[in-house]
Formats: C-alpha cells, structure tokens, sequence
C-alpha cells in the first residue's frame, strides 16, 4: 500500500466569514453585492475574525455587520466613526471598519467625518450611497441631486446635493476612492487597497435603493459610471509631497464631474502620518506596544492608577 498525502488548506474562504442570518434587505437592493465583496475581501487579505471589527450606525446598510462572522458594534445613529475611531486608537493592532449610508454618515454624522480626515486614523470607512433614507421609506438623503423626486417625496428634493468624496478630501482623508455595488470584484478590489492602506480611507460606494430611489437605478447608473483604471496615464498616488497638489486637483476635476462618476482609486497619499504615529512620536514612543487596551489596570486587585498623581494639577 502506498501512502496518500492529503494536502489541507486552512486558509479562509468567503463563506467562513458569512453569518448565518440571512440579510434583511429587500431584493435586489445593492447592499448585496457590497457584502458579497466585502466577504470575499476578507478572504483575500484571510482577516482574523477575532481581531477585525466593524462598526455601524443606524439605516438599512448598518444592518451589514450582523450578516458577518467578525467582531461588530451596531452603535448609535451618527456616531459610528468616533466609536471606531476609539477603538483604533485603544488597540491599534485591530483591523477597524465603519459601515454606514449617505444619511448616516453625511447627515447626522457628518462632523464626525470632519474629525476623522484631520486625524488621519488608520481605519476604513465604507460608504454605502442610495442618495435616500431606504429605511425610514424613502426620504431624501444629502447626495440626492437638488430637484429630483424619487416617488416616496411628495415635491421635489429642494436641498443641494452634498458631495462625500470632495468633503472627505477637503477634511485630509488620504485614500479617496469610489466603487459601483453591482460590480461585485471591482468593488472588491477598491475595498481591499483601502482596507491596506495606512491612514484613513474612504470608499463611496453607490448602491441603488431598488424600493424607494426610483431615479436613481442601476440602468441610471450604468450610463454614467467608467472606471480610472481604463484611463490612460491615471495615477492617484502622491509619491512626492511636490505632487499632493497636482494630485488633488486631478481628483477633485473627477469627483465634481456631473455627468460621469468615475470608479477607482482618486486620491492616494501614505506619506502623511497617521495620528498614532503622530501620537507615539509627540508623547508616548511606547504607545504602539503598549497601547491603551493592553495596559493593566489593576494589581491584586486594587488599581494601578495613582488618583492624587493623575488629578495632581487639579487638585492644588
């Protein structure tokens, strides 16, 4: 008898990472295709479930982190990004993630995008863009185009539209990138260059609302999406700081383009400093190996913090 070496392959496939609830969206909805891309990411990069986390608000597209087998927090409406953003900082080793819609993340939690562009945090935030308020039936969120009335508005949208990608540019997000839902492995593929790089990244990912945004479909979209990759010469990445004016310029012609949405990566720039680099070389060097979430706390028992030296200069 001859031996047979079996080969095992313990490297994680997409439905390792599927939870078993099955997604409460209404067919056809993008939201599908940007979880199936998401799962087929994390396979990819093969993520530790134990030690990737995302986080959400409240909306339809929140709903995301309960159909996938990571570590997850569904937190309050707006304020996904400082909840994340805290547990980044607190364990640095944690691969973070926002999760969140137009509304969401531009309307309610729009200061909070502010705050995380000048910190340049090294996390991901996903936005998942149908221009509506798909769970609260269909009223008009900050990216529906000023005039339009999809059919749950009884008179047209009278708001101006707000541009996420240029307001994220603006406020010092260092990965600017946009993808189309129901091109599940271009989306894939953005997803996967913004969760590696290092700073904070943004991808706008837009994700027609087949129920509420009768406008805005994926026959409307498909007219105007093309993709940067097919342009010749396009390179978003600022490998000098001579370039990072240049290179902003250019993404800024594209993300104002009204009539065509270019897909792919926009902007580019890893030679800025996260804000725990920033934070370990003006205050604590040991902060990237002992950050917060390792630190003891108590001894015996009894806590390792010294009350009357921590409250010292506000106790004289």
């Amino acid at each position: 008898m001859t031996a047979t070496t079996v080969k095992i392959s313990l490297k994680r496939t997409p439905q390792d990472y599927k939870w078993t609830k099955p997604p409460e969206w209404c067919p056809g909805c993008g939201h599908f295709g940007i979880l199936q891309a998401l799962l087929q990411v994390f396979a990819e990069l093969d993520m530790d479930p134990t030690r990737t986390v995302l986080v959400s608000g409240i909306g339809c597209s929140s709903r995301l982190p309960h159909y996938v087998r990571t570590v997850s927090a569904h937190t309050i409406h707006g304020r996904a990004i400082p909840f994340a953003i805290g547990l980044k900082l607190a364990n640095p080793s944690l691969e973070v993630m926002v999760v969140g819609g137009d509304g969401d993340l531009f309307a309610i939690g729009g200061n909070h995008i502010l705050g995380a562009g000048r910190r340049n945090v090294d996390f991901t935030v996903l936005l998942m863009d149908n221009a509506v308020y798909g769970l609260t039936r269909g009223q008009a969120g900050p990216t529906l185009p000023l005039g339009m009335q999809p059919k749950a508005l009884s008179k047209p949208n009278p708001h101006a539209d707000l541009n996420p990608l240029l307001v994220a540019l603006a406020s010092g997000f260092t990965f600017i990138a946009r993808a189309y839902s129901y091109d599940i492995k271009y989306t894939a593929k953005i997803i996967k260059e913004a969760v590696l790089h290092k700073g904070s990244a943004i991808v706008q990912i837009f994700s027609p609302c087949v129920t509420y945004n009768n406008i805005m479909t994926r026959e409307w979209y498909e007219k105007r999406v093309y993709k940067l990759d097919n342009e010749p010469g396009w390179d978003p990445v600022v490998h000098d700081e001579k370039e990072d004016y240049e290179k902003r310029k250019r993404a800024i012609e594209k993300i104002l383009d009204p009539d065509r949405f270019a897909l792919g990566i926009l902007y580019k720039n890893e030679l800025v400093p996260t804000f725990e680099e920033r934070y370990a070389s003006m205050y604590d060097p040991n902060y990237p190996k002992m950050p917060p979430a390792i630190q003891p706390v108590e001894k015996d028992g009894r806590s390792v913090i010294d009350f009357y030296r921590l409250m010292a200069d506000r106790l004289l």
